[in-house]
């Protein structure tokens, strides 16, 4: 059998008793999150991207290595989301969009602990979901700074239960999903 830690017991712990009370709360708060519109996605081979995507990315993440794309388009919108490994084995993902024929960032996303963030956004997501226990945690800096928290419940792989925005030491749970 192999040896847990203190940590693994305890996401353990939390997944399996109050991941499902978060889902439900969610439900049953009146905060869930508007429906997301409908995304066309393909996947595209690092070596498929436009020359213009991979110049934009690795000149954001110098050293980067490209793992995997999918082009998504969304309203009239057409974006690339890049995920790699960066030089030091930390996994990142860019979303760009692309504006008037040119490919920009507008955010970058990586998975990080619940615990690790901000005091004010774990505030605000209790009191909009008491018993918030999210099992996934995407950080997403947007290209002004902001910061959009994605909290993904037990059995919600596919979309947030709950954002929770940070800016300028505030924090503010979103109650329509997040353009980008």
């Amino acid at each position: 059998m192999a040896k847990t830690t203190n940590l693994e017991d305890a996401t353990v712990f939390l997944r399996s008793t109050l991941a499902p009370a978060f889902a439900l709360t969610l439900m049953t708060a009146g905060t869930a999150l508007a429906q997301a519109p409908e995304t066309k996605i393909t996947p595209v081979e690092a070596a498929d991207l436009p020359p213009a995507v991979v110049a934009v990315v690795t000149a954001a993440a110098p050293g980067l290595k490209i793992k995997a794309a999918e082009l998504k388009v969304r309203e009239d919108r057409r974006y690339y989301d890049v995920e790699g490994a960066l030089p030091d084995g930390g996994e990142i993902e860019f979303d760009l969009l692309e504006a008037g024929g040119k490919w920009k960032i507008v955010e970058t996303q990586r998975d990080i602990a619940w615990t690790a963030t901000p005091q004010a956004v774990r505030d605000a997501a209790v009191k909009a979901a008491p018993k918030v226990a999210p099992v996934r945690v995407i950080e997403s800096t947007q290209a002004d700074g902001q910061v959009i928290y994605e909290l993904f419940a037990a059995g919600q792989p596919k979309t947030p239960a709950l954002e929770v925005s940070w800016k300028g030491g505030k924090a503010k749970v979103l109650t329509e999903t997040w353009p980008h």
